[in-house]
């Protein structure tokens, strides 16, 4: 009997709302490399910023509407490799890369290969690895670090060509940082639904007033003294093991 039984249709189709912010992330990133190519490139970096507001929006809808799915996961990814691993590459290739040869590409590629493998790290990862911490700079911290820099050049008129180093440097740092195992706080055991104090909603508003004063400088000195925290926490948990051991001993 239980043989014969009908079995339940899998259910086809995938779930709209998440997934639209998710799109929108996708052509942000794309966006930002065609406007990179006609030499817009405050507009580039503003596109990548706001693909971080939609990648930030996807994953928070579908828990909080319960239509988080293996799609929308893989997808999501998809969505981050283009949004944060080619179109930073590309808008800061085009900006002030392109004139260092081999040498600019070689920095562009080390960036976007370290986004792939920083993604293919961190969703392998996924219900393993302790949730309060990142391991690696992650992808989203890493494109705006890029892409505020070519804010700022496009905002104080520098040509890119002049900094060109400096900027290649900083390209490959990122990348490598993307595949370090330096830990870096997820901020994820911020409880944004619960109460908060009132010191703490002034604190937040102050921080939005700060950023608005002037976006692309603020923005950068936010992202580089994330990105920067890493190993200097990571040097900080060293010291107090050894001294832990030295006690133990």
């Amino acid at each position: 009997m239980l043989e014969n039984a009908p079995r339940p249709k899998r259910r086809r189709g995938i779930y709209l709302l998440p997934n639209l912010f998710t799109t929108a992330a996708l052509f942000a990133g794309f966006y930002a490399i065609l406007s990179a190519m006609q030499g817009r490139y405050e507009a580039a970096a503003i596109a990548i910023f706001a693909a971080m507001v939609m990648d930030g929006l996807d994953g928070r809808v579908a828990r909080l509407t319960h239509t988080q799915s293996d799609f929308g996961a893989e997808y999501d990814s998809l969505s981050d490799m283009v949004a944060f691993g080619l179109a930073p590459a590309l808008v800061v290739y085009v900006w002030a890369l392109s004139g260092l040869g081999k040498l600019g590409w070689l920095a562009a590629f080390v960036y976007t290969a370290g986004t792939a493998l920083r993604l293919a790290r961190f969703n392998t990862q996924i219900g393993i690895a302790d949730k309060r911490y990142f391991q690696g700079l992650p992808s989203p911290s890493a494109a705006a670090i890029l892409s505020a820099g070519v804010w700022i050049g496009a905002d104080y008129a520098i040509d890119g060509h002049d900094v060109s180093w400096v900027a290649a440097l900083l390209t490959g740092l990122v990348g490598l940082l993307m595949v370090s195992n330096f830990r870096y706080h997820s901020f994820k055991q911020i409880d944004v639904r619960g109460r908060v104090s009132f010191i703490f909603a002034v604190v937040v508003m102050l921080a939005f007033a700060v950023v608005f004063m002037h976006p692309p400088v603020v923005l950068f000195a936010m992202f580089l003294g994330y990105a920067v925290s890493g190993p200097v926490l990571t040097l900080v948990r060293l010291r107090q093991r050894r001294a832990q051991r030295r006690k133990e001993k």
